[in-house]
């Protein structure tokens, strides 16, 4: 269904026909509607979506007001500007007052590609996930998109949505079944467990059939929600192999590598390692220049996961 199409067009289509059910959704742009897709929305609604400049600040507090009074609404940005910017806002006006506010950040990581550093927000999900009561979601391609966004809506709370603006690789079918705080399995192994997020789980996919020909058994996890973790899929996976390593689009201090350890550490302690930006900032480059330069890459997985299991008890 949505093959070919990019993921700020899915978004787009998605929440246009959710607007339509739903008199309560507003959506919010911080000069940044034509980039993130959501420009025909401010035509076709123009009491419900709004542009408010340059002042992501603003665009938050207008949002946590908004908020109080029934609305739901979606801010959107860049990822830097829709986390790092407006973090004392998202903490007090939004988190810490309880508002039920969306915040969609665009092109996580390196998919941020020529915008370069200042745009590679890679810490987002650490900034978010020390704040209490938010939820954080990275939708992996159009169709977890699309099934997500009626289940965040209902939610009643901040939900920071990481998303990819360009086509994704498809890991669904339409038949697909969500459960927002439920990781998916996507590959049931015994040997090693492999647990990604966003881009990554397509690079961890590849590297699972690298490590099938070579007669190593890899359990895949598409962890969705980073906060709060699915628990339960986490050490149960990590019981069954022993080892585990995490993939994410994003620094490994602060983001599921650190969620993945702070519990499997309490809880069942394994050989972990993590795949992700090694506490760098970004840089200008494509996809694939920056997944080989952080070593993102599904042979950079097969790597790490051969020495985790050599250290397998």
């Amino acid at each position: 269904m949505y093959e070919n199409m990019e993921m700020r067009q899915i978004f787009c289509e998605s929440i246009d026909r959710l607007m339509q059910e739903d008199e309560r959704i507003i959506v919010i742009d911080a000069d940044l509607a034509r980039g993130n897709g959501t420009l025909s929305l401010r035509e076709k609604y123009p009491q419900r979506a709004f542009d408010v400049g340059v002042a992501e600040q603003n665009m938050a507090a207008l949002a946590a007001g908004m908020a109080a009074y029934g609305c739901v609404p979606f801010i959107l940005s860049f990822t830097p500007f829709a986390t790092r910017r407006i973090c004392d806002q998202i903490a007090i006006s939004i988190a810490y007052a309880k508002r039920n506010v969306k915040i969609i950040g665009s092109d996580p990581g390196i998919t941020a590609e020529l915008n370069g550093g200042t745009h590679m927000s890679v810490e987002d999900i650490g900034v978010l996930r020390s704040i209490p009561g938010i939820v954080i979601f990275e939708p992996v391609d159009g169709i977890q998109l699309a099934k997500a966004l009626p289940q965040i809506i209902a939610y009643d709370g901040p939900v920071y949505i990481r998303l990819f603006r360009k086509i994704a690789p498809a890991i669904f079918n339409d038949s697909y079944k969500f459960n927002i705080f439920k990781a998916d399995m996507l590959k049931e192994g015994k040997d090693i467990s492999i647990f990604a997020s966003g881009i990554m789980v397509d690079e961890s996919i590849k590297a699972a059939d690298i490590l099938q020909s070579e007669g190593i058994n890899a359990e895949i996890l598409n962890i969705h929600t980073i906060k709060p973790l699915d628990i339960e899929a986490i050490i149960k996976s990590a019981r069954k192999t022993g080892c585990v390593v995490t993939c994410e689009n994003h620094n490994v201090i602060g983001g599921l590598g650190s969620a993945v350890a702070e519990l499997l550490i309490q809880e069942f302690p394994v050989p972990l390692k993590t795949i992700g930006i090694q506490d760098h900032f970004g840089e200008v480059g494509s996809i694939n220049y920056l997944k080989k330069k952080y070593k993102m890459t599904a042979e950079d997985i097969v790597k790490v996961a051969k020495d985790v299991l050599s250290n397998k008890i």
